[in-house]
């Protein structure tokens, strides 16, 4: 009974964003629990993200979502959300690269959340990447091994996606078909179209183009991704 009652009021502070992390000399400490979200443009859609951040219990007003490229750290709401987030609060992420687009921004700000402003941060995709567990030093170690293993591999699937596109542009340009420049959410965009998440009329649209082009510029990108 006592455990119910204990899972009961867990379940009841998760789903207000709260939960009580500790006592300081007898004073109950207050976790606050955040989301982050970033979308490459404008036109990217953050349902997906949205709705993982909602089961885990992050409320709607502690979301905080950035429509713009994370090549670099200027965006507004994630430096309000830094200067929102409290030492113990909680930040959950989807995956690894919403912190940023190359393994040395992943791992600066990972350090600089987790070090200087002393939160815990959850990656959904990434079970292992919980600075909730293992909190002793074999835990962080592992948890360093890990974040940088796949901050790496975020960052070299990246280069060889721009490469393989490149490659695909030249073996088009060599049997006449001109060069244009794919929509910087095309990517994201191909991968929810290829894996049924959306019509191709809808993806098309996102990308502002016709669907006939679309389904064309997506055969190209295929081969590209095959080069």
């Amino acid at each position: 009974v006592a455990l119910y009652a204990m899972a009961r009021r867990w379940n009841w502070r998760m789903r207000w964003g709260t939960t009580l992390c500790g006592r300081n000399g007898g004073n109950k400490i207050e976790q606050k629990i955040y989301g982050y979200i970033r979308v490459s443009t404008r036109e990217q859609n953050e349902d997906r993200q949205v709705i993982a951040l909602r089961e885990v219990g992050v409320p709607e007003r502690n979301v905080y979502i950035d429509k713009q490229s994370g090549k670099d750290f200027e965006r507004p709401q994630y430096k309000k959300l830094l200067r929102k987030m409290k030492k113990d609060d909680l930040l959950y992420i989807k995956s690894i690269d919403r912190l940023g687009r190359n393994y040395a921004e992943i791992l600066e700000q990972w350090r600089f959340l987790t070090k200087e402003k002393g939160i815990d941060i959850v990656v959904l995709d990434m079970p292992l990447l919980d600075t909730r567990r293992g909190k002793d030093l074999l835990g962080t170690f592992l948890s360093d091994i890990v974040l940088q293993v796949l901050s790496f591999v975020a960052e070299n699937e990246r280069t060889n996606i721009r490469q393989r596109q490149a490659e695909g542009i030249a073996a088009a340009k060599a049997k006449g078909i001109p060069p244009k420049p794919l929509p910087e959410n095309f990517h994201s965009v191909y991968q929810r179209w290829k894996m049924g998440e959306i019509t191709g009329t809808a993806a098309a649209k996102e990308c502002g183009m016709p669907l006939a082009t679309f389904r064309y510029r997506a055969e190209i990108y295929e081969k590209a991704k095959l080069l």
